[in-house]
């Protein structure tokens, strides 16, 4: 799994508000998209792509915890510098190493600057079964 993250102020200044940092242009979020369509052709003739999702701004989230044996539910947005998971792909290739050469590729995402200086991504294989996430 493939796993990309954003804050709220990302998303923020990709729908082109500024919010202590620029606004994304309309260009600039154009060529993002661009970008992220190829992306996903391309795993997708090779035939290693699964399955991919982006997610909605972290406002839209609730969280659901426990606090004192009592169910919390709390909605965002969070802090605007606290990272939470914007998309995923879900890959199915040859190693692990295939996936992090793939994840590698999303550094070739068109981005302002100060976007592009802090992106990453995670790869983490996916759990087939409970041995193995025996330690």
């Amino acid at each position: 799994m493939i796993l990309s993250y954003a804050s709220q102020q990302d998303y923020d200044n990709m729908a082109g508000q500024p919010s202590g940092t620029p606004a994304w242009s309309p260009e600039d979020f154009a060529a993002m998209g661009a970008f992220m369509e190829e992306f996903n052709k391309s795993l997708e003739e090779s035939g290693e792509l699964v399955e991919t999702r982006g997610l909605v701004a972290p406002v839209h989230t609730r969280r659901v915890g426990s606090q004192d044996g009592v169910i919390v539910v709390t909605d965002g947005p969070y802090a605007e510098t606290q990272e939470v998971l914007a998309g995923y792909w879900i890959v199915e290739c040859d190693s692990f190493d295939r996936a992090t050469q793939i994840a590698a590729r999303l550094g070739e995402c068109p981005a302002p600057p100060q976007v592009a200086a802090r992106a990453y991504a995670d790869v983490r294989p996916l759990a087939e079964s409970r041995s193995d996430l025996e330690f």
